[in-house]
């Protein structure tokens, strides 16, 4: 029997394996198909949610560098900074700790919300597209991703009509406080994760209850390891919202002990097995990022904000949203500032929410929802109940705690937070027990849910524009008198108050350092937490000529003073935007202070 010719063997071969990667390639296409179509509705459901959050945060779209939250712009400027210097990771500038702020002493970034996982996991966008490109990308995620996350699990692990689920992961992610907190709080609205974290709970406690020959250990240990890899991620992203859901969650879980005595006794030995595992497995991570940030350097052990001051006001709780597009401006006296709307339900809201309770009857995770919104929105109205801004003297519960080690660290009004969830699991289980019923009941509860809800339609973010960062920065000119990694100092310097300079150092991905700025460190009284640093006398003299364009009196004294400071901040130039109010001033006071100057672009420069 002959053999075939070479050539017709290779071509047999090579049309053998093209038949192969084409069937293979059906295959996927196939089953890709197949999921679209099985998932359809969830993928559906997430896209609405997208649109919404692409319209509250439309201000920002049309130029996220030349834009700005226009009720919180100074958060704004920092969550951008703190997106550029996270995504240095990537660059290899790995650590916990920065000297590209309050230089040369640097920035503990565990002690500051600086979410280093968000601005890790974004750094391939911070570094092609910017900073503010990867803010407003999270300001509008954050919204629709934590909605969808909801709706996944009302869907999924309650097996709610995806209608009710809809609505429910709408209230989450797009409730008074969800919005109120986009304002530049990313550590406080990428809240994607709890879901997760509240699912591999109820994982944990099936697996400990739900097999009749006893726990399923192989369950247990999956969700304990799930459950610790997800929390140690919250940590990165955002400890005070971890905290929250952590409480939360533990006020839920007691209720449910109390009311399902059969199931504790059943469950609760494993599940508290699984938990115990979880933590340890999450202190293998955490141990070291925690002892950083409450006793590594420029740690911070102590909560800086005075729980008297953010307290929420009793009527904030009936009252609506200024951000909802039924909202009222006189309302915003009843809190601290428009990123502070926590409590602001509307009392339809709270109604309907307190007759679903009512209708649903004694079930568990009923009960537990509503000791979970009465506890946490007793916490959240602080050390003394507060009715219209005027303190009543009744002592609030959150008293009890006020002074523990972590608890000081949350502002009360945030522990509202947790309410809008709990709400929404009530919602959505009424919801879905009148959709399954049909009849009277179904009418009645769905106008009755739908009054509720119109109340808090949230509006869109207001943006406005804000003045570009010098031609000097974004053209790279700074290279001309700093070393990447080298001091720059900005004239006037950045301060809590005053941030913008940041974004200079934003807007060159943190390629250079600066002086004091804006971010908590122990620089308070006796070592206590405070925003910023005590300015060196040359920042403060800088700050006056900024404030009143007067230009002082230069000696020999404060030209000294200039150059010690020069060297205590490790300064190898100190810039001046012409665009800067009274540069005119500010030059000439810089001139006598480090002699004559070098401009280029639309900057002055002294080396120093």
């Amino acid at each position: 029997m002959s053999r075939p010719a070479p050539r017709a063997y290779a071509d047999d071969v090579a049309g053998r394996a093209d038949r192969t990667r084409e069937r293979v390639r059906r295959w996927r296409l196939d089953r890709l198909v197949r999921a679209v179509a099985r998932h359809r509705t969830d993928l559906l459901v997430g896209l609405i949610f997208a649109a919404l959050a692409g319209v509250l945060t439309h201000g920002l779209w049309p130029d996220p560098t030349g834009r700005t939250l226009s009720l919180n712009p100074e958060d704004q400027v920092l969550y951008e900074w703190f997106l550029a210097v996270d995504a240095r990771a990537v660059l290899g500038d790995v650590g916990l700790f920065t000297d590209r702020l309050n230089a040369p002493d640097g920035v503990n970034l565990m002690a500051n919300t600086s979410v280093i996982a968000l601005g890790v996991l974004f750094a391939p966008v911070t570094l092609l597209f910017g900073a503010p490109v990867t803010f407003a990308l999270l300001v509008a995620a954050n919204l629709a991703g934590t909605a969808t996350a909801w709706y996944l699990l009302f869907s999924r692990t309650l097996r709610a009509h995806r209608a009710a689920a809809t609505l429910g992961g709408a209230l989450c992610g797009f409730g008074p406080g969800m919005v109120s907190q986009s304002n530049s709080h990313l550590h406080m609205t990428a809240q994607w994760l709890l879901p997760a974290i509240v699912w591999l709970v109820v994982c944990l406690l099936r697996a400990a209850a739900d097999p009749p020959g006893g726990p399923d250990r192989r369950r247990l240990l999956a969700s304990a390891a799930g459950l610790a890899a997800t929390v140690s991620a919250q940590v990165f992203i955002g400890e005070e919202v971890l905290f929250l859901g952590a409480l939360t969650l533990l006020v839920m879980a007691v209720t449910v002990i109390a009311v399902e005595r059969e199931l504790a006794r059943r469950a609760l030995p494993a599940f508290a097995a699984g938990m115990a595992l979880a933590t340890a497995l999450a202190l293998l991570v955490l141990a070291r990022p925690l002892w950083f940030q409450f006793a590594g350097p420029l740690g911070v052990a102590d909560g800086m904000f005075s729980p008297h001051y953010f307290s929420a006001d009793l009527r904030s709780w009936w009252a609506i949203s200024p951000l909802s597009l039924a909202g009222d401006e006189r309302s915003a006296a009843l809190s601290t500032g428009p990123a502070e709307y926590n409590t602001f339900l509307g009392w339809p809201l709270l109604v309907v929410t307190a007759g679903c309770a009512v209708w649903l009857g004694r079930r568990p995770l009923v009960l537990a929802c509503t000791a979970g919104i009465l506890v946490m929105g007793a916490l959240s109205l602080g050390p003394e109940v507060v009715v219209g801004r005027e303190g009543t003297g009744v002592p609030g519960p959150y008293a009890l705690l006020a002074g523990l080690p972590v608890v000081d660290g949350a502002l009360p009004m945030r522990f509202a937070l947790a309410v809008p969830p709990l709400a929404a699991t009530i919602l959505v289980l009424a919801v879905d027990r009148a959709l399954r019923a049909g009849g009277r009941h179904r009418r009645l509860a769905l106008a009755a849910v739908g009054v509720a809800l119109v109340p808090v339609v949230p509006a869109p973010l207001p943006t406005a524009e804000r003045p570009p960062v010098p031609e000097f920065v974004t053209a790279g000119h700074w290279r001309a008198c700093v070393d990447p990694g080298g001091v720059l100092v900005p004239v006037p310097l950045a301060t809590p108050k005053e941030p913008w300079p940041m974004r200079w150092a934003t807007a060159a991905n943190a390629g250079f350092g600066m002086p004091e700025g804006f971010f908590i460190g122990p620089h308070g009284r006796h070592g206590t937490a405070a925003m910023g640093v005590a300015p060196r006398p040359t920042s403060a003299l800088l700050a006056e000529v900024a404030a009143s364009g007067l230009r002082p009196v230069v000696g020999a004294e404060r030209r000294d003073q200039a150059a010690v400071d020069a060297r205590h901040w490790g300064a190898s130039c100190v810039a001046l935007a012409v665009t800067t109010p009274h540069a005119d001033s500010l030059r000439l006071t810089l001139e006598d202070l480090y002699g004559p100057s070098t401009r280029i672009a639309d900057a002055w420069f002294w080396r120093v």
